[in-house]
């Protein structure tokens, strides 16, 4: 997509390197992000609701996406990735491990169907007042892409307070590290689904990394969550 010709993806491959996100500003426009979020009701366009206080993983409820994806955003997952693998090789080289992902995205699902993980994992989250997210991680199968992409659908201090995007990164033999990402609606940011590689004083070494929402006070929150592995 020609919106994704305008930033600059060394910048956000070096944020990447150093903190494990990154941010693609205003990716999607305000009328995209009600679009999607007035999705969020209608039955047909996902293939299961998770409401998070029965599993342990919060309070709030999200859904997964049945294909055929809708239109913009099986684009935005088709674009995105061909910008992205060159970044996941280059981390999976670093952290010595063995998996390499084709340049495009269909050849990557081709993989994916061919092991079992054949469900759609793009999903969309609708936060209220009290819910939140517990940190965790996406991982739905043997294979995973090693960086998924969160869009802020709904805007900070208008349609919800609260509700702040948290990263925690787990170096070996030390305490986590906490990051807010601040975001605005529209803005996509891009993370580590797993690990990340780090330059230590003998070389690069792994940290794992999780993700989560932190409570929302007021109002209503949504998010639009593509990820690039499908679920087995």
């Amino acid at each position: 997509m020609e919106r994704l010709d305008h930033y600059d993806w060394q910048a956000l491959a070096s944020e990447l390197d150093a903190q494990g996100h990154g941010l693609l500003p205003n990716l999607l426009s305000p009328a995209e992000c009600q679009e999607f979020a007035a999705l969020y009701p209608e039955e047909r366009h996902f293939r299961s609701r998770v409401v998070m206080a029965r599993h342990g993983f919060g309070r709030g409820e999200y859904r997964y996406f049945a294909y055929p994806l809708p239109d913009l955003l099986g684009k935005l997952r088709q674009a995105l990735y061909p910008r992205l693998s060159p970044i996941a090789n280059g981390w999976n080289d670093r952290m010595g491990m063995p998996e390499r992902f084709p340049p495009e995205h269909s050849e990557f699902l081709a993989r994916c169907h061919a092991a079992d993980q054949r469900r759609p994992t793009p999903l969309l989250l609708q936060y209220g007042p009290s819910d939140y997210n517990c940190l965790h991680q996406d991982l739905y199968g043997p294979l995973a892409f090693p960086l998924q992409v969160a869009v802020l659908l709904s805007q900070p201090g208008e349609d919800f307070t609260g509700g702040e995007f948290v990263l925690t990164e787990q170096r070996p033999r030390m305490q986590s590290r906490a990051a807010v990402v601040p975001l605005t609606r529209g803005d996509a940011v891009v993370f580590a689904v797993n690990h990340r590689p780090m330059k230590g004083t003998r070389g690069d070494y792994r940290v794992t990394l999780r993700h989560g929402v932190s409570q929302v006070r007021t109002g209503r929150r949504h998010t639009l969550g593509i990820i690039f592995h499908d679920a087995a």
